[in-house]
Order: structure tokens, then C-alpha cells, then sequence
């Protein structure tokens, strides 16, 4: 049997599959590798944002635009790797395109994992890689190491997919979609909504 492709999709449709996953959380919602606060426009304007950001250029620019739009918290100077928060302490985890980026995934995942309410729910937005066999995937390969360096630390070659499973996260809405992408072609990427199997809110 021959795998279906995902369906490619414009730049556009994916910021509003990521915009309705995100503007799904509720709570208190930790945001890792929170950027310049890209997301702040997706949040429910009710959640007790955290942000996390280790680059100190972004975290200048996240917590001016988190004074912006309205959260009194300032963002943490942490990586996801370690988390400065409580067992337990959050309703849910957010991160865009950080998954790809983080130094080691599995640590990354176990901390989220650690920080997470029983019952709460993770939101993940990442370029993944290209299925195995496929010239894309050895072209990723070849790339990552210069993506690593000057790109903040991006694998474009990580099957994120597979490292949120092995975390112990089951999805409850997960889309793989393409985007256009030069010049190698679409890029595949992951829009995951989940949490932890038997973990009841």
C-alpha cells in the first residue's frame, strides 16, 4: 500500500491551524522557546501566560510584548531542557517550531512532561522531517548540520512525531500538512494536540 502524501496547504491555512490549536488552551499556559511573542495574538485572552525564552535578543522583545498585551508575568530565562517551574504547575505547554530546536528532545519532553497537570494538554507546532528513503530526508541530513549553527540550533531532519510518542503524548487532534517550501520543495510539518493516555483533568 502505497502512503498518502499530506495535503499541501498554504502558509496562510497553517497559521490558522495553528491559531485555533493554540486558542484552544486554557489556564495556566507555559509557552517554551517563546520567541519575540509571535502567539500572543492566539492565546484566549483569559490564560496566565508563562514564556519561556533562553536567546536574551528575543526575551528583551517577548517580555515588551508581553507587557503589550496585557500579562504581568516576565518571561523566564530557562531552557525547556530545564524548566525553573513546579511539578504539576501548569494546564497545559505550548511551543512553535522549538521542538526542532531544543538540544535533546527526550530531556525537552520529560520536562514538559514533569510541569504538566495531570489531564493537560500540549500543543506542538514543528517542521518534521521527510519520510525515510526520500531524497528531501538525505537532503535534510546534509543541511542540518549548517541549520544547527545558523538557524538557533534547527534540525531539519528530527521525526518529532515519533520522539512525542515516545514521550508518553497521544494525540487528540494531529494534523501533517505540507507547505510550499524552496528550493527543495514542501516541507512537512506537524500541528499535534494532545496529553498523556489515562491522565484525567
Amino acid at each position: 500500500m502505497v502512503a498518502t502524501r499530506p495535503p499541501l496547504i498554504t502558509d496562510d491555512e497553517l497559521d490558522d491551524l495553528e491559531r485555533e490549536a493554540i486558542g484552544r488552551v486554557r489556564g495556566r499556559v507555559l509557552e517554551i522557546g517563546a520567541g519575540e511573542g509571535e502567539n500572543f495574538g492566539a492565546f484566549d485572552p483569559e490564560v496566565e501566560w508563562i514564556g519561556l525564552e533562553p536567546d536574551s535578543d528575543r526575551r528583551r522583545e517577548l517580555a515588551q510584548r508581553a507587557r503589550e498585551w496585557k500579562h504581568a508575568r516576565d518571561p523566564l530565562d530557562a531552557v525547556a531542557e530545564r524548566i525553573p517551574l513546579d511539578d504539576a504547575s501548569v494546564d497545559a505547554v505550548v511551543g512553535t517550531y522549538v521542538l526542532c530546536s531544543v538540544t535533546d528532545q527526550a530531556t525537552a519532553l520529560a520536562e514538559v512532561r514533569r510541569v504538566l497537570r495531570p489531564g493537560g494538554t500540549v500543543v506542538f507546532v514543528d517542521h518534521v522531517a521527510a519520510p525515510p528513503g526520500t531524497l528531501k530526508r538525505g537532503i535534510q541530513r546534509v543541511v542540518t548540520p549548517f541549520s544547527r549553527r545558523y538557524c538557533h540550533g534547527c534540525h531539519w531532519d528530527r521525526d518529532t512525531g515519533a520522539a512525542l510518542a515516545a514521550a508518553g503524548f497521544e494525540a487528540d487532534q494531529a494534523r501533517l500538512v505540507r507547505v510550499p517550501s524552496f528550493p527543495f520543495g514542501p516541507t512537512r510539518v506537524l500541528v499535534f494536540r494532545g496529553r498523556v493516555p489515562g491522565e484525567v483533568a
